[in-house]
């Protein structure tokens, strides 16, 4: 089993379920009593969000360089970014380590293509789903289009992310409307929805969405332990 590196912090709400599923899924794969050889780097989130909302994504790529070579030479052999935002500076922290970096969206669109889908809507952060970096990815290195709420929807999905999953707070209301949403994006042609914030998982079940849902923090963790587990990673 080749050693993961955890980027997570960002909340630790869902770095938690990171590690939790991923050593789920090496149990499953291997039996009791494994568990995943994995080193996780916690930052911070405060610190994280006042940049992210600050705009400061030059500082804020040397900090996800910087970590992503400390866990390089603690041992990891395999790095997850545990969160979607911050993969916007993902190509960046591949071309200064030499272990894989595995792309949360990349690990997303195998599963889209699986079904198969050719247009999903996007759930994310501001940052996700109105800047370039997650849609782009999408699009050019898989063909996937992808379609995103429109503004007051944004703004909304944003706040409740940044004021209430990130500490853990769930509420039936902020529910409620994610649904209304995912009508909307089904209305406007998605065929399917992609979870592209770690923290809406916490929020929004297969359940809660007529159309098929994407966990991106589930298949991100997934395709983590299929690599780790085989050879030559």
């Amino acid at each position: 089993m080749r050693t993961i590196g955890l980027i997570g912090g960002m909340s630790w709400e869902s770095s938690l379920e990171y590690y939790r599923i991923i050593n789920k899924i090496v149990k499953e794969r291997l039996g009791e009593p494994h568990s995943c050889k994995s080193i996780m780097y916690s930052v911070d989130f405060a610190e994280i969000d006042k940049l992210q909302h600050q705009g400061e994504w030059e500082v804020l790529t040397d900090r996800m360089v910087q970590i992503a070579k400390r866990l390089e030479k603690a041992g990891a052999e395999l790095i997850l970014i545990c969160t979607n935002t911050m993969h916007k500076m993902a190509e960046d922290v591949q071309e200064n380590i030499k272990v894989p970096l595995l792309h949360i969206a990349d690990a997303t669109a195998e599963e889209i293509k699986a079904k198969p889908m050719e247009k999903v809507g996007l759930l994310g952060t501001k940052f996700t789903m109105e800047q370039d970096f997650y849609k782009k990815r999408l699009k050019k290195r898989h063909g996937i289009d992808v379609i995103i709420p429109d503004e007051k929807e944004r703004e909304f999905i944003h706040n409740v992310i940044f004021k209430e999953l990130v500490s853990g707070v769930i509420k039936e209301e902020s529910r409620d409307r994610f649904k209304e949403i995912i009508i909307n994006l089904k209305n406007n042609g998605a065929e399917g929805v992609v979870l592209g914030c770690t923290e809406i998982p916490l929020l929004i079940r297969e359940k809660d969405s007529s159309i098929p849902i994407f966990n991106t923090m589930l298949l991100h963790a997934k395709k983590a332990v299929e690599l780790a587990l085989k050879s030559g990673c």
